[in-house]
């Protein structure tokens, strides 16, 4: 069942009031591809507008904590807790991220995650471009939720 549909089919914000408070987790990833040179700017900290892994980070935070401002439908969350991680890796070549985002409440925080990865792969982008134009963002997927009536998920390796 759709449940962001009503009866009449328009969009609405799904009910969560009868749902049960419950701790919730998700931890989602993704990934930048770009060729070795430019991981070398990362990597070695040159990159004309700075401290490329250290600005996605907050960038991803950011993006978290505004997530219901972004998706309409998305409910706003008391977030406690919003973890990204942003890796060099040299096999890619690029930039692996993964994002995990906490909260107690009535409905999950995979929106949250999703977009945090998100955010910090479009600040790494925009952080790198004048370097390369063709990079790419790549797998961003939920790895795992957990909490609430569903219970836990987690995404084949």
């Amino acid at each position: 069942m759709l449940t962001h549909f009503d009866a009449k089919g328009d969009a609405h914000m799904v009910d969560v009031s009868e749902k049960a408070v419950t701790s919730r987790v998700a931890v989602a990833e993704g990934a930048v591809r770009m060729s070795a040179e430019t991981l070398r700017l990362v990597t070695e900290g040159t990159a004309k507008k700075g401290d490329v892994l250290g600005v996605a980070r907050l960038a991803g935070i950011m993006g978290a904590k505004r997530t219901s401002d972004l998706i309409p439908l998305c409910h706003p969350l008391p977030v406690t807790k919003v973890a990204v991680e942003l890796a060099p890796d040299e096999t890619l070549p690029g930039v692996r991220i993964e994002a995990t985002v906490k909260t107690t409440g009535q409905t999950g925080v995979e929106m949250e995650a999703l977009t945090a990865v998100s955010t910090a792969a479009l600040t790494v982008y925009d952080m790198l471009k004048a370097a390369q134009k063709d990079m790419e963002i790549l797998g961003i997927r939920v790895m795992l939720k957990e909490g609430g009536k569903s219970g836990r998920y987690e995404a084949a390796p």
